[in-house]
């Protein structure tokens, strides 16, 4: 989303994989080269801090000054709840000081803290609603849309960090998903006959406590993440009256997106880091400026898509990157992709795993070698319970694989 690159292409291939670079060319460097003022209020994960090591306490976090340099004139940084439970401090982290609500909350965080037993367990956030961490967010961005004064058009990133393990909603969403039924779907546990992702598997469900998600345990915590992104919506409900009353709506471009899904104990998992449906596939709303007539569109798309929309209704450029403005597809343009992809490497030395799909069908293969290692027709089994891999003729493989690589080896310029 930054570059509008793939990750094979700047290596940036986990949350382990190192820093970006300030230098790099930037989407929000494009925007404010074009005359646009640009702030970020949330999580921008531009470095590795703090994944990876013994605890938050370790190194001291980025400073605003030095993701300022990716091309933002205001920067309020936060991360995920973990970190504030650390030594160095946040802007929420000072906010609940001020509101002498810092150590309860930090004693729920410590509770469920990652990797722990409780990790995944669903429970309501001591503090009330005004006081959750999208809360104030959501606050830190109204602050900005209000105390601006230039005349420059702007840009604003505002990254909630939940819907986020710990699993806790507020207590106002809460209740009302108290009593919810929410099904559990895609039940099957995936396995594989190739060692590498077969291995794969195993941490993803060592990292999922798969052994502790039954029904009952997992409905508490979908209860929880609806709860988290229900805040979200109504905070960016509040957001949108709020430039509607500045008069601002209808000059705005307004994307909606996400970084990920979350497995919430589809096929015995939790997290991401795998390519099955409830992970790789979030949510992509585009609003243009004054609106117009809802289109629906269903063909493959890929997330760094947005900033290329971005850049193009900004009326600049953004080198190097593959990525393609989604504007056509607002007026009812045909699908200017004939595939999407993810891919990640948990750490250094593993393999590098490459997903791709046409819409049809979605192929997972290892980058390095080229072996496939699963295979789903999504129309025909829309839960990815069937790994057609070893017996689906190997021209589908071939032929998707051919379009990830063809895309990954192509030159950008």
């Amino acid at each position: 989303m930054l570059t509008g690159r793939y990750p094979s292409d700047h290596r940036i291939l986990g949350n382990f994989a190192g820093d970006c670079s300030p230098d790099w060319a930037t989407f929000p460097k494009a925007l404010h080269a074009g005359g646009y003022e640009t702030a970020t209020v949330g999580k921008t994960h531009y470095s590795a801090w703090p994944m990876g090591l013994n605890g938050p306490e370790d190194v001291a976090p980025p400073t605003d000054e030095w993701i300022a340099r990716f091309g933002f004139d205001h920067v309020v940084e936060e991360f995920d709840r973990y970190v504030h439970v650390g030594r160095h401090d946040t802007p929420y982290m000072a906010f609940l000081r001020d509101h002498n609500a810092l150590e309860p909350y930090q004693s729920e965080v410590e509770a469920h803290f990652r990797g722990g037993d409780h990790h995944w367990d669903g429970f309501t956030s001591p503090l009330p609603q005004e006081m959750d961490l999208t809360s104030f967010l959501a606050a830190e961005a109204e602050r900005w849309l209000t105390q601006r004064t230039g005349v420059k058009p702007w840009f604003l990133q505002l990254s909630f960090v939940q819907p986020h393990v710990p699993l806790m909603g507020d207590p106002v969403w809460a209740e009302h998903y108290a009593d919810a039924e929410i099904a559990r779907t895609a039940p099957s546990v995936p396995e594989s006959d190739h060692e590498l992702w077969s291995d794969h598997l195993a941490m993803l469900r060592l990292h999922s406590h798969s052994d502790l998600l039954s029904d009952e345990y997992l409905l508490a915590g979908a209860r929880q993440y609806y709860a988290m992104v229900s805040l979200i919506d109504q905070k960016i409900g509040e957001l949108l009256r709020l430039l509607d009353q500045r008069g601002e709506l209808e000059n705005t471009l307004i994307v909606y997106a996400a970084d990920h899904g979350e497995m919430l104990g589809d096929h015995g998992l939790m997290a991401k880091m795998s390519f099955y449906r409830s992970s790789v596939r979030v949510p992509l709303i585009v609003r243009r400026p004054g609106g117009s007539t809802p289109v629906v569109h269903d063909g493959p798309v890929q997330a760094f898509d947005v900033v290329a929309t971005m850049i193009d209704a900004a009326g600049g450029q953004l080198d190097g990157s593959p990525a393609r403005s989604l504007l056509p597809l607002l007026d009812g343009g045909a699908s200017h992709r004939d595939s999407a992809m993810s891919m990640i490497r948990l750490r250094p030395g593993m393999p590098t795993w490459v997903a791709v799909t046409d819409g049809r069908r979605r192929l997972t293969f290892d980058r390095d070698t080229g072996t496939p290692v699963e295979l789903f027709d999504l129309e025909s089994d829309p839960d990815e319970a069937i790994n057609r891999v070893s017996t689906t003729a190997g021209d589908h493989v071939e032929q998707l694989r051919s379009l990830a690589l063809a895309a990954i080896n192509a030159d950008p310029n």
